[in-house]
């Protein structure tokens, strides 16, 4: 019998599960929808309940399409700086704040003057922020504990609470250097009780629930294994694995990942990195991307024009698109203005230029990390639409000069996935 490791997804619309072999061979992937969250203004929460009945029908369609009896352990996914307060028991104490959830101004301005600058924890969508807007709300008094997304699944499975990882509890205020929680998060007089025990992603909690083992058919002694972010999560399953690998989303907004050997950070920009074990990966977003493409094309015009692009044939237009303006990297400018003109009266030449101003800013971007001290570059994975456009490929790579590889998998949760199988060989 063949062993299989399952990786849960949980984002803001739907959850997904991944069941994947010994191989590393895709062995199952159910897909279920989610209610989107609330928004008021800056404020954006979502029921926890809904995660958990998202999670729960798909981990049921996922194991119908395997051998329940041959599934050996589970790791979970979740959203970065979503926050959740709970009782002793696990249960809610009221609705998740969401990873983009912003109406934590003033509590932002006091963690940005006790924190350091290389601190994960700054800015209003922190999950130290939710935490310390919640305390003065007055909604911690009868909490138990402090959890993300991913956590507070993970323990749903397992029945263990207070369980975290290095890459969800980085917005948290977690120093992933000193792998400890800092002092100077005792200035906010929060109450230190909330915390998580942080451990490193793939790190064994302990076998499923009896509860939950019955509910989904699976044996007691399946191996529940601390998860990550998403996006930490969606770098894993491409890949990427030696310093010098990189990653670019090319998605509404362009993101960079690249492994390095040592951490990299820079608050100006909003870079800061994530523990992967012995290695380490920084990051940065763009304002480009997607969003700034589809301010002139939706995207069938861009199908019809793309057969049309000569990527062997560069524009020379030096385009910079930003849907707005402001930008923060790899060009720190709140006031950085989009650069599209002049306009090309042919479209496809005004398509083409666009999508060389965005790999100039991907080039850009790399060159940026470098600069902080990441290696130079070996290879990069693309993961997101832009992917699947083969001119836009052959354009990023004149620009990079590197290998683009193939991603093994663009999933979150098979990076997931991944980490149950590390957790059951570790354990």
């Amino acid at each position: 019998m063949d062993e299989l490791f399952l990786g849960i997804d949980v984002g803001t619309s739907g959850c997904r599960a991944v069941a994947v072999d010994r191989q590393g061979q895709h062995r199952g992937l159910a897909v279920v929808s989610m209610a989107a969250p609330n928004r008021q203004g800056a404020a954006i929460d979502q029921e926890p309940a809904i995660w958990w009945t998202g999670v729960e029908e798909a981990l049921l369609a996922l194991l119908d399409q395997c051998d329940r009896q041959a599934v050996k352990a589970i790791a979970v996914d979740g959203t970065s700086g979503t926050l959740l307060l709970t009782d002793a028991r696990g249960a809610p104490l009221g609705p998740g704040l969401m990873y983009n959830d912003a109406r934590s101004v003033d509590e932002a301005a006091r963690i940005n003057a006790v924190a350091p600058p290389d601190s994960g924890a700054l800015g209003t969508t922190s999950a130290l922020a939710k935490l310390l807007h919640l305390q003065e709300q007055g909604q911690t008094k009868a909490a138990a504990h402090a959890l993300h997304q991913a956590d507070w699944i993970a323990a749903q499975l397992s029945g263990r609470f207070g369980r975290s990882d290095q890459n969800n509890a980085l917005k948290l205020g977690y120093d992933v250097v000193e792998q400890c929680w800092p002092s100077w998060i005792g200035r906010l007089g929060l109450q230190t009780r909330l915390f998580p025990k942080v451990g490193v992603p793939g790190t064994p909690i302990g076998s499923i629930s009896a509860a939950r083992a019955r509910a989904f058919g699976l044996s007691s002694d399946v191996l529940i294994v601390s998860g990550t972010t998403d996006g930490v999560a969606a770098f894993l399953a491409t890949g990427a694995a030696r310093p010098g690998d990189a990653v670019t989303s090319l998605g509404s907004t362009l993101v960079v990942k690249q492994l390095t050997s040592k951490p990299l950070f820079d608050a100006s920009s909003g870079i800061y990195s994530h523990r992967l074990g012995h290695l380490w990966l920084p990051g940065g977003a763009s304002n480009s991307g997607g969003a700034a493409l589809s301010q002139f094309f939706d995207v069938e015009t861009m199908a019809r024009l793309t057969p049309g692009l000569r990527p062997e044939q560069p524009t020379g237009l030096d385009f910079y698109p930003l849907p707005g303006v402001g930008e923060r990297f790899p060009i720190n400018d709140p006031e950085k203005p989009s650069m599209t003109s002049p306009r090309p009266q042919d479209d496809t030449v005004f398509l083409q230029a666009l999508l060389e101003g965005i790999a100039s800013i991907e080039k850009l971007a790399y060159q940026r990390l470098q600069k902080l001290g990441a290696p130079s570059l070996r290879s990069v994975r693309t993961v997101g639409g832009g992917a699947v456009n083969t001119a836009w490929t052959a354009i990023r790579h004149a620009y990079l000069g590197v290998p683009l590889l193939d991603a093994d998998n663009t999933e979150a949760a098979f990076g997931a996935a991944r980490l149950a199988k590390k957790g059951y060989d570790y354990a």
